[in-house]
């Protein structure tokens, strides 16, 4: 073997060490060779692609679901074209499928010698609001209060909890206050819970699957029975948390807030969820001191 070693790498162009459309990727190719050699063909190819895949049991059978599309796949040509990038969904890997870009390098001596190395870089779109075909619209509602509200029956008692969150959009490692009034006119005492609710949906060949995950953000204080009482949680998206996005068609990111009630008898515990847009955010984002307020008040009867 007289190529000794072979590698591709590339040169940063942020701090976070992400490519956009419109950027330059460049970079080097190494060889190192015990002698002088002569190859057929030295190339160099850019790639980007998304890939799903899982599988179920149907019957006595295990069927594979799988499903996969190019980007783009140049060789010697590193992608430029600003106008197409943002059609591609930033670099993501979710529990059954993933989106990566790549650069790879083959070096072939004879039709029996082939040495080939490649290397992942991230890919980041510019789309401040990946969505795929959303009007303007909804960048704007982003802005606006969520508001929500269910009412619990068991038997002759009642919960009502209404659930309010100041905004719909947040950037990574930013802050979004969220409020739940709770009305508990049961005989128990109820605890409210936040959490933070991610649904990744992969499709391929007509078939869609789901996978979901709840954080729990924060825990409310307790309300006791016949009391009325109002708590503000002010939650911090984490700031490696990867944005919302639907601009790819075989997946996509969604999450919400989700509030419960611990503690209601004899039944599932209620609850709320509130949709929750996350955007690309600052490479370094700034704390934020959290906030709470609490007030409460005796029921009448």
């Amino acid at each position: 073997m007289t190529v000794k070693h072979l590698s591709v790498d590339y040169n940063k162009v942020n701090e976070r060490g992400t490519f956009s459309p419109g950027d330059i990727l460049s970079g080097k190719v190494t060889v190192v060779t015990s002698k002088e050699i002569k190859v057929q063909c030295f190339l160099v190819k850019a790639k980007g692609k998304v890939k799903v895949t899982w599988s179920e049991r149907v019957g006595q059978e295990i069927v594979v679901h799988c499903n996969k599309k190019k980007y783009f796949y140049f060789e010697h040509i590193i992608l430029q074209d600003k106008n197409k990038g943002d059609d591609m969904p930033s670099t993501y890997e979710g529990k059954w499928g993933k989106v990566t870009y790549s650069l790879r390098t083959r070096l072939t001596q004879s039709i029996w010698l082939v040495h080939k190395t490649k290397i992942e870089f991230p890919f980041l779109t510019k789309a401040e609001f990946p969505f795929a075909s959303k009007s303007d619209m909804i960048i704007i509602e982003l802005k606006e209060q969520q508001y929500a509200t269910r009412i619990s029956f068991y038997g002759s008692q009642k919960v009502t909890m209404n659930v309010t969150s100041e905004k719909v959009g947040v950037k990574q490692g930013e802050a979004i206050g969220v409020s739940v009034e709770v009305l508990n006119e049961s005989t128990r005492t109820v605890t409210p819970k936040f959490y933070l609710c991610e649904k990744q949906t992969f499709a391929a060949q007509s078939k869609r699957i789901v996978h979901t995950n709840d954080t729990l953000f924060a825990t409310g204080d307790a309300v006791p029975a016949e009391i009325s009482r109002t708590m503000t949680k002010v939650l911090s998206i984490p700031p490696q948390l990867a944005p919302t996005f639907f601009n790819c068609g075989m997946m996509k990111l969604e999450y919400r807030i989700k509030v419960t009630l611990d503690g209601v008898p004899l039944a599932r515990d209620p609850e709320i969820k509130l949709p929750l847009v996350i955007l690309l955010g600052s490479p370094k984002p700034h704390e934020q001191k959290p906030k709470r307020s609490i007030w409460f008040r005796k029921l009448p009867g």
